[in-house]
This record gives structure tokens, sequence and C-alpha cells, in this order.
């Protein structure tokens, strides 16, 4: 089963060097365990764009989806056997980026032929 984790800032953390050897570790980690299907860190919130083409014109809104004080700083996606082991790597992905992390689980809308 896939899971989206994503990893949550406040924005008021500094990144070290140390941080950043962490984070290659575990994703090394990751790799070589085969639970790896992508990751990435994420711009800024105000970098952000939201269309809403919903109605009858496009509406265009620089900025975030919503005003918070935390935001989404970076994403994995994860192909792991189950809830038990997402929550495992997140509890370890945690404590190597120093920063909350929210596990959810993916649809898989994809027919298999």
């Amino acid at each position: 089963m896939q899971y989206l984790i994503s990893v949550i800032s406040d924005g008021t953390e500094v990144d070290s060097p140390e941080v950043g050897v962490a984070i290659d570790a575990f994703n090394d980690r990751l790799m070589a365990e085969g639970y790896w299907v992508f990751a990435n860190g994420l711009a800024a919130p105000v970098a952000a764009t939201v269309i809403d083409n919903r109605g009858e014109e496009v509406i265009f809104t620089d900025g975030p989806f919503l005003e918070s004080k935390e935001h989404v700083a970076g994403i994995w996606i994860w192909e792991v056997p189950d809830l038990d082991v997402a929550l495992k790597l997140a509890t370890e992905a945690s404590k190597a980026c120093d920063r909350k992390i929210e596990v959810r689980p993916c649809h898989n809308h994809v027919s298999e032929e």
C-alpha cells in the first residue's frame, strides 16, 4: 500500500547540515529496503498558486490554499506492507528531519489489467 508522508513545518526551524545528512541517510535506507517511491522538498507557501475552475471563470489566487502557522514543507511517497510499517518509518522520519510528520494512505485508482 502507498502512503503520502507530509513533512510539517511551522517555519521557525533552521535546517542544519546534520539534518541534511540525517535525511539523506534515512532516504538511502528507504531505498535499500524497497519502501522508496518518491520524495521532494517544497517551496515556501508564498510561492503557491491556487486554481479554481469550478465556476464560469477560472480563478487564480497567489499564495497558499489556506492560511496557517504550519505548512507542508516536503513529501515522501512510500510503498509499505501496512500502516504499522508506515507509522514506524514515520517515527524515524520525524527524528531525521526534525519536523512533525503526517501519514495518509493513498487511494489506488489504477486498474490492473
